[in-house]
Formats: C-alpha cells, structure tokens, sequence
C-alpha cells in the first residue's frame, strides 16, 4: 500500500458545535484512512474555545476563520498549506458553502457531496445571506465539471447531475454505521409509555414543527400519554420551543438539547420511533444510527430520506407536508405493537447492510484512481 498524503477540507470539524452528520461521515471515513497509515490534514473553521491545531482521530486538524469567513480564508489557507507540504490529493467536501478548491490547488481534487441547499436555504435563513449561498451554488457545474465526485445517496447524484455535472463523474459511496455503538440491548427497554424522538440540528427547514403538531394531535385525539423527546441544538430551538407554547403542545412535548453519545444512544434504544421530516437529506444518518438500534423510523418520503427508510419494512415514508399522513403514521406506530415489532426488525436487519469499513475502503479506492487521473 502507498501511504499518500491528503488534504480534506470542509466547513467544520467533528468537534465544533455546528457540525452534523457531515462530519461524522468525513471522520469516520478519513479517520479510518489514517489509522491505515495515510496521512490526513484536516482544514476546518474555528470556533470558541478551540485550539488552532490538535490532533483528532489521528487526523492532523488545522482552524483557520470562522462560521462566517470559512468560506473566505480557505482558498488562501490551501495555497498556503500547500507550498509547504508534500500532498497527493485535495479532498473537497461541498457541504455548506464550496470553497472552489479546483479554483485554487494545483494537486488533484476529489469532490464529497453531502447534499447542496437549493432553493431550501430561503426557508433556512433571510436575505441576504439566502441569496449569497444560492448564488454561491450555482457556480458548482462550473467549477466541479471535470472533478471526481463522492456522494451519500442516489438523491444528491440525481440532484447533482440537474444541476449540470456528469453522471459517469459521479459515483455512490453509501454511509456506514457503527452496529457496535448502535445497537438494541437487554439493559435498556423500551419505554413503558409511548415515546417519540426527533434527534439532529434543529433548524427551520427540518420542519419540526410538522412533528411536534402530530405528535400533539395524536396526543389529544387518542393516545394522551405519548411523549416527543427534541434532542439536539440550532438555530430554530428557540422560535420552536415558542411554536410549542403557542399551539398548547407542552404537555406531550419534551426538549433534552444537546445529547451525549451515551444519552443519545439511550433515547434511540427507548424511542418507539423516530421522526423526521426534512423536504431534503443528503442521506439522514440519524435515522440509520436509530434502525440499528431497532427503532423504526417515520420520515418524509423526501431525497436522501427516501433512502434512508425502507417504506413498510424499516419505518415509514409519508408525502413530505403532508399533515394527515404524518398524523396517520404516528398513530399506526403507537396503535399496533405488531407492528412496531415488525418494523423494528426491519430496521435492524436494513442497518446491518451498511458498514463505515466498507465505506471507508471505497472510498481510498476513489482516492486512488482519482490521483491516477480517472474516475471509476
């Protein structure tokens, strides 16, 4: 094996209090490179309290700007870099705004495509920030034409071929899951009551408050001991939690805010389902971290989620904003323990399909015969 040398860069890193699934998916992947002797410089924003430098699963990671000025510093910071290390290939994740490394390198260049925004960025923030980000996007078939890309899901190569790059360019590389980590156990049962989770970022276009009025119809109609858990921090919480007030959903509504491994792990293997309804993933690791601990899923039948559900086997797929259906699923979950059993099965036995091993192996496999000058 040829140990090579690679520079990822992406907005954030594991550690940073925005980051997600995205970068779950690059530190499970690269991490495992490196821990196979490849040497991984990890280029990332800044944020409160963090060192400039560390090392964080055996990847060498370098802050340099912030939430805002990422997207600015970057393309200077590359250059820099660059001239004065030896690296066989630049890693470009497009996840936030791109940062247009094939603009500014002058190694070869793999795209990792998580999922672009589109249009959902003006229900995510106001202008102008909305248009600059739209607008940033639209230079991506330009810019990455001739790049080899790495995505999540048939949703983003679908969604990136729309948009104008090649389809023989793109190639699928499915995310993985730690069937150790997540995983039912004996020692931690379901919950007595009925109890739903909705884990992840919470932001505007997620749509929480889809589920949290559901959640409380079915609340009030037939089933007034039912519980949502909403774990998890953004930029929505507060505007939600008042969603919450305002419509008299307290009572079957409960916020955790940001979760440990541990709690998190915790709610997945005591939730009866989890929900989501996002009108766009890239894929929803969430939802595959909660399958594998046997937890169905109820989720819109939307890009990337599509994909991480199987309809009827694993969970259930719903029209995206389509209330009554949402409404009607919930029910059906909380109403048939048979069913629920059955689901819970499928979603264990649909999670095991996926491994971070496998992943990360396809993916040095792309790193090769990018650095060899081809696509496969």
């Amino acid at each position: 094996m040829t140990a090579r040398h690679i520079l990822l860069v992406n907005w954030n890193d594991r550690r940073n209090p925005y980051g997600g699934g995205a970068e779950i998916h690059l530190h499970e992947l690269f991490g495992r490179l490196a821990r196979a002797g490849h040497r991984v410089t990890y280029l990332c924003s800044g944020f409160a309290g963090a060192p400039r430098e560390e090392m964080l699963d055996d990847m060498h990671v370098l802050r340099v700007g912030g939430r805002y000025t990422f997207n600015f510093v970057a393309p200077g910071a590359m250059k820099h870099w660059l001239r004065q290390n030896p690296c066989d290939l630049v890693v470009d994740a497009l996840n936030k705004i791109p940062v247009y490394a094939p603009l500014y390198v002058d190694r070869p260049v793999l795209g990792i495509g998580h999922h672009l925004f589109g249009t959902t960025i003006f229900r995510e923030v106001p202008p102008p920030l909305s248009l600059y980000v739209f607008a940033t996007e639209l230079a991506v078939p330009y810019v990455y034409r001739n790049v080899p890309m790495a995505v999540i899901s048939e949703s983003t190569r679908d969604d990136f071929v729309r948009r104008g790059l090649p389809r023989e360019h793109i190639r699928v590389i499915y995310v993985g899951v730690d069937s150790d980590q997540y995983s039912p156990s004996s020692a931690v049962p379901r919950a007595e009551a009925p109890l739903l989770l909705a884990l992840g970022r919470v932001r505007k276009y997620k749509r929480l408050d889809l589920v949290v009025d559901a959640v409380a119809a079915v609340g009030r109609s037939n089933v007034p001991d039912v519980k949502l858990v909403i774990a998890g921090e953004g930029n929505y919480l507060a505007a939600l939690e008042r969603h919450v007030a305002r419509t008299g959903a307290k009572p079957y509504v409960e916020f955790r805010g940001r979760v440990s491994e541990e709690e998190k792990v915790e709610l997945y293997r005591r939730a009866w389902a989890m929900i989501m309804t996002s009108p766009k993933e890239g894929w929803g690791l969430t939802c595959l971290e909660a399958q594998a601990c046997g937890t169905p899923v109820i989720a819109s039948d939307s890009p990337g989620l599509r994909e991480a559900v199987c309809d009827d086997e694993s969970g259930i797929l719903v029209a995206h904003g389509d209330r009554i259906a949402l409404r009607r699923a919930i029910d059906r979950v909380l109403s048939d323990a048979a069913l629920r059993a059955r689901l819970g099965a499928g979603a264990l036995a649909f999670a095991r399909t996926f491994s971070w091993t496998r992943a990360a192996e396809e993916t040095m496999e792309l790193v090769e015969a990018t650095i060899a000058g081809g696509v496969q």
